[in-house]
C-alpha cells in the first residue's frame, strides 16, 4: 500500500476514524501482525466508550451490564503503540495535509487513514418521526435510551405497556424481543409480505411469523406506516396505517435498516457510491492511496454490507497491504442467524435461487413450525444456498459447504436427525480444506486441522487460542470440535473418553451404567465395570464413583467404604488451607442470617482464634481450625442450628442473592426467599464441580446472577433463568435458558439442568463448558430441559426427588456417631495436632498465617481462649 515502508526507522502513524467492531479488529489484528513496529495507531472513537459488542445489544435487556459487552482483552489500548480516544469526534478530513480535526478542536496527521464509521440508523419519513417516544435501535446508548423510557411509562400505567416495532427483519424482531423483555406487548409492523423478507423466502417467513406469534409478538404484514400521532402529552401514542387502519402505542421503535456513515468521505471528495458508502477496490483503499475505508461504510463490489464477518475480513485486508501484503476481499459471506430466544432460524448463500437453473429442495413440518429448503445448481448436487426456519442445527454444516457437492442425497440433510430416510447426512459431511469454518474470524477448516496436527493443539480451547475461530459469535463451535475429535483419530491420536485406567468409559457413561445396574457401593462398581485386572481405583476414579452413588444411592459420605472414597476435603468435610488447617463453613441459605447465628459465629471465632471473612458467595468462613477442634466447632453451631455449608465438595456450594423485593425499591420478586428454597433444596448435591446460584430480584442484578452456573433474575412476569455462567480463570457469563416462569416452572426447569448436568458433564467440567460440549450446544440443553425433547424430564425430576427427600446434614450426622468421629484425631496418645512450627501475625485486628519474612517476628500459636476438648478411644 503507498506510504506504507516496512524498513523506515520512525513508526508511521495509522489514525482510524471509528471506535466499532471492525475498527478493533483492525487495531487488534495490526498489533499482533506489525512485530517490527511499522506502525502506530490513533483510533478517534465517537462515543464514549471501547469498542462494543453491537451485535449483543439485546443482551442488555437481559440484565447484562454494557462493560460486558467490550471486545477483546483490556490490555489493547495499554498497548504503547496505540491510542484509544473516546469522545472524539472527527468533523474534517484535510487528505492534502493528511490531516483529520475533531470537534474538540484538535487536529491529528495521518500517514495512513482508516474509515471506519460504520452506518446510522435509517429514519423513515414518517411524519411524527422525532416525537418523544420514538427510539432508534443502534448504540449502547439507544438501548438505555429505550429501556428508561419503557420502565417510565411502566411506572405510569396500570396497564402493559404498548410498543411497535417498523420493521420487520432482524434488527426488528430482536428490537421486539428487547420490548418483552421490558415488559412491553410489542406489535411487528412490516412492510413487506413477510418477516426477515431480505434473508427468507416467502414459505420461511410464513413458518418464522407462526414462530414469532407463538412467543405472544403480534405481527402486521403488508402495513404501511403512513403517520406517528402525538397523545395528549405529546409523545407517540398512535400508529396511522395506510390502509386506514390504526394502533394505540407508548413506544415506537424504528428498525427499517442502516445508511452508511460517508459524510466524511464525501465532504472530503471521496466517491461515494449512488446509495451511499465510501467506493473502495478489494484492497479496501479509495481513489487516495492514503485513505481506505471498512466496514458498513464502505461500498465494496459495488454493496454496503451491514454485517460484521465481512468487515473483519476488510480489517485484515488493510492490516495486511499496510504490511506490505497483497490480500484482496475474497467476497461477502452474507449469511445470517438470528439471536432470539425460541426462534431458530439461518439463512445462506443464494437463499431466493435466483442463479440460473437453480433447483430447490425443500422440507416442510407446519405442524412442528420448521422449514428448510436448499438451493442447489443445475447439476442438484451443488450446493448455493439455504433457509432454516424452525431447526437451523444444521447451519454451521452445511455454510461451508456452498459452493460444493453435497456427498449424497439433499434431502438428507433436511430430515430431522433419527429419521431413517436422512441416513446420517450431517454426521457424514466432511468439509474440505479452504471451507470456511469461522465466518466471523476466516479461520478455514484446514487452518483447524493444521492447528492440531502442526501446532499440538489437542482439544477446542487450544484451537480457538491458536486459530481464534469460535470466539466471537461462538456458532461454530460444535463443528470446530467435530473437526478437532476427527483429525485427532485420523492422526492416530486415540481420543479417549475414558475416566482413568480402571475404568474405559467416559463419566457419563458411567454414570448412566452405574444407573440402570442399580448398583450402590464402588466395589460392585469396579468389579461391574471395571478394566480387567483393575486393583482399588486411583485418586481420579474414586472421587467420581463416589459422587455418582451420592445421587444415584444417597448416604453419608463417611458411610462404610465410602469413606476411604473421597477427596481431603470430603474426608474431614472441611477445605484444607495453606497451614495445614481447616476452614469452617456454615450455610446460610440466600445468605440470611439471624443475630443469634451472627453472635455464635462470633463466639466460636473469638473461643478457637478462627480468622474470619465474609466471602463473595455471602457467608462466613473461619479459618485456621486444627482437625481435632472441628467437631466440638460443629456441635456447637450444629445446636445453634447451623448445617454443613458444603464448601469441601464437588457439590451446590450456595444461592446468592440481593435483598429484593422484601426490603429494596426496584425489587420485583422476593429474591431472599427463592434463594432459599433454592439453597435448601439443593444442598448436598454432589457434582462434576462444583455449582454456584444466584438469585437477583430486579433486571438491576446485584446477586451478580449471570455470573453463576444458575442465574435467576426477576422480572414483572416472573422469572428468567440463565445457565453457563462461571468464574475462575475463563470467566463467561451465563446464558438464557427460559424466561419469565412462575416459582413451580422455574425450581422444575433449575431441577433438570442441574440432573442434566450431573448426569451427563465429564469430570471436574464446570458447567460453561459443559453447555458448548452438549450436542446443540445451549439450545440443545434447552430442548432436554424446557421441552423434554429427549422424554427423561419425569426421570430427572425424580432424581431431583430422591436427592431432596435423603438429604441429612453430613456433620450433624458425624457428631451422632462415634465411629465417624473418631476420624478427628491424628493420633491415639496424641490428639492435640497443634504444630508449633506454625507462626502467626496480627492484621486488621485478626490473626493470619506467617510468610517466611515474617517467622522471626511472629507468635508459634494464636492467643485463644480453649474450647471444650474431644475424647478419643479406640
Amino acid at each position: 500500500m503507498p506510504g506504507s515502508d516496512p524498513a523506515r526507522d520512525t513508526p508511521q502513524h495509522l489514525v482510524v476514524v471509528g471506535g466499532g467492531m471492525v475498527a478493533h479488529r483492525l487495531v487488534e489484528a495490526l498489533r499482533d501482525r506489525d512485530t517490527d513496529g511499522t506502525w502506530d495507531v490513533t483510533v478517534l472513537a465517537e462515543e464514549p466508550r471501547a469498542p462494543y459488542d453491537r451485535v449483543a445489544l439485546t443482551s442488555y435487556f437481559t440484565g447484562r451490564d454494557p462493560e460486558d459487552l467490550a471486545l477483546g482483552d483490556a490490555a489493547l489500548w495499554a498497548d504503547p503503540r496505540v491510542r484509544l480516544l473516546r469522545g472524539e469526534a472527527v468533523v474534517g478530513i484535510d487528505r492534502e495535509a493528511r490531516t483529520v480535526s475533531t470537534a474538540a478542536g484538535r487536529t491529528f496527521a495521518y500517514d495512513h487513514l482508516v474509515l471506519a464509521t460504520g452506518s446510522n440508523a435509517a429514519v423513515p419519513p414518517i411524519p411524527g418521526n422525532d416525537l418523544p417516544g420514538v427510539f432508534v435501535y443502534r448504540t449502547i446508548d439507544d438501548v438505555a435510551a429505550l429501556r428508561g423510557w419503557v420502565e417510565e411509562q411502566r411506572a405510569r400505567w396500570d396497564r402493559p405497556v404498548r410498543g411497535a416495532v417498523i420493521g420487520g427483519g432482524l434488527l426488528g424482531l430482536e428490537a421486539a424481543g428487547a420490548l418483552q423483555h421490558l415488559g412491553a406487548q410489542p406489535t411487528i409492523i412490516q412492510f413487506g409480505s413477510h418477516l426477515m423478507s431480505a434473508q427468507v423466502d416467502l414459505g420461511g417467513g410464513h413458518a418464522l411469523q407462526r414462530l414469532i406469534q407463538g412467543l405472544g409478538l403480534a405481527v402486521r404484514c403488508d402495513t404501511a406506516t403512513s403517520r406517528i400521532r402525538a397523545n395528549r402529552r405529546g409523545t407517540a401514542g398512535r400508529l396511522d396505517f395506510a390502509d386506514g387502519g390504526r394502533l394505540d402505542v407508548d413506544v415506537v421503535v424504528l428498525a427499517t435498516g442502516v445508511r452508511p456513515r460517508d459524510e466524511l468521505g464525501r465532504a472530503a471528495g471521496l466517491e461515494v457510491a449512488a446509495r451511499g458508502g465510501v467506493v473502495v477496490d478489494d484492497a479496501c483503499r479509495t481513489a487516495d492511496p492514503h485513505v481506505s475505508a471498512v466496514g458498513e461504510v464502505a461500498c465494496i463490489q459495488g454493496a454496503c454490507i451491514g454485517l460484521v464477518a465481512p468487515g473483519y475480513a476488510m480489517a485484515e485486508i488493510v492490516v495486511d497491504r499496510l504490511l506490505g501484503g497483497s490480500a484482496a476481499f475474497p467476497g461477502a459471506d452474507t449469511a445470517t442467524k438470528l439471536k432470539l430466544a425460541g426462534v431458530d432460524v439461518a439463512s445462506f448463500g443464494d437463499a431466493f435461487g435466483r442463479t440460473e437453473g437453480s433447483l430447490e429442495v425443500v422440507w416442510a413440518d407446519p405442524v412442528g413450525g420448521v422449514y428448510k429448503k436448499l438451493v442447489l445448481a443445475d447439476d442438484a448436487r451443488t450446493l448455493l444456498g439455504g433457509v432454516l426456519v424452525g431447526d437451523a442445527s444444521a447451519y454451521t454444516a452445511l455454510r461451508p459447504m456452498l459452493g460444493r457437492e453435497l456427498p449424497g442425497d439433499p434431502a438428507a440433510f433436511l430430515l430431522p436427525e433419527g429419521d431413517p430416510a436422512a441416513g446420517g447426512g450431517l454426521a457424514n459431511l466432511a468439509l474440505p480444506d479452504d471451507a470456511n469454518v469461522c465466518s466471523c474470524n476466516n479461520v478455514s477448516a484446514g487452518t483447524v486441522r493444521a492447528a492440531v496436527t502442526e501446532h499440538a493443539c489437542t482439544d477446542v480451547a487450544a484451537v480457538k487460542a491458536c486459530t481464534r475461530a469460535g470466539t466471537t459469535c461462538g456458532s461454530c463451535l460444535p463443528l470446530v470440535k467435530k473437526l478437532v475429535t476427527t483429525e485427532l483419530e485420523r492422526a492416530g491420536v486415540t481420543v479417549s473418553n475414558a475416566l482413568c485406567e480402571h475404568f474405559d468409559l467416559s463419566r457419563a457413561q458411567l454414570y448412566d451404567a452405574v444407573r440402570v445396574a442399580g448398583l450402590t457401593s464402588f466395589t460392585d462398581v469396579l468389579g461391574r465395570f471395571g478394566t480387567d485386572g483393575a486393583s482399588r481405583g486411583c485418586d481420579i476414579c474414586k472421587p467420581v464413583v463416589v459422587s455418582i452413588l451420592s445421587t444415584l444411592a444417597p448416604a453419608h459420605v463417611l458411610d462404610g467404604e465410602r469413606a476411604t472414597l473421597q477427596d481431603t476435603n470430603d474426608h474431614l468435610m472441611a477445605n484444607m488451607q495453606k497451614d495445614g488447617t481447616y476452614s469452617v463453613v456454615p450455610r446460610m441459605p440466600g445468605g440470611e442470617v439471624t443475630p443469634e447465628g451472627l453472635i455464635v459465629i462470633g463466639e466460636i471465632a473469638r473461643d478457637y482464634g478462627l480468622y474470619t471473612k465474609l466471602t463473595g458467595g455471602q457467608r462466613i468462613d473461619m479459618f485456621g481450625a486444627r482437625m481435632e477442634q472441628l467437631p466440638d466447632i460443629w456441635r456447637r453451631l450444629v445446636d445453634a442450628g447451623f448445617e454443613s455449608g458444603q464448601a469441601y465438595g464437588k457439590s451446590v456450594r450456595m444461592v446468592k442473592s440481593c435483598v429484593g423485593s422484601t426490603w429494596c425499591r426496584y425489587g420485583v420478586q422476593d429474591s431472599v426467599g427463592m434463594a432459599v428454597r433454592l439453597e435448601l433444596r439443593y444442598r448436598g448435591l454432589r457434582s462434576p464441580h462444583k455449582i454456584k446460584l444466584g438469585v437477583s430480584g430486579c433486571a438491576r442484578e446485584c446477586a451478580e446472577a449471570r455470573s453463576k452456573d444458575v442465574g435467576i433474575i426477576a422480572t414483572e412476569k416472573g422469572w428468567n433463568v440463565y445457565v453457563g455462567g462461571n468464574g475462575g480463570f475463563t470467566p463467561r457469563h451465563a446464558r438464557l435458558l427460559a424466561e419469565d416462569l412462575d416459582d413451580d416452572a422455574l425450581i422444575r426447569t433449575v431441577d433438570r439442568f442441574l440432573m442434566y448436568y450431573v448426569r451427563t458433564a465429564d469430570r471436574l467440567q464446570r458447567t460453561a463448558p459443559w453447555v458448548d460440549d452438549v450436542e446443540g450446544g445451549l439450545d440443545g440443553v434447552r430442548a432436554v430441559v424446557v421441552e423434554d425433547s429427549l422424554g427423561i424430564g419425569a426421570d430427572l425430576d425424580a432424581q431431583m426427588a430422591l436427592h431432596v427427600g435423603s438429604y441429612e446434614d453430613e456433620w450433624r450426622a458425624t457428631l451422632e456417631d462415634p465411629d465417624k468421629l473418631r476420624r478427628f484425631a491424628s493420633f491415639v496418645n496424641a490428639p492435640d495436632t497443634a504444630d508449633p512450627s506454625l507462626a502467626y501475625v496480627a492484621e486488621r485486628g485478626q490473626v493470619r498465617p506467617a510468610s517466611p519474612d515474617e517467622r522471626d517476628h511472629a507468635v508459634p500459636e494464636p492467643v485463644l481462649v480453649a474450647g471444650p476438648s474431644l475424647e478419643v478411644r479406640r
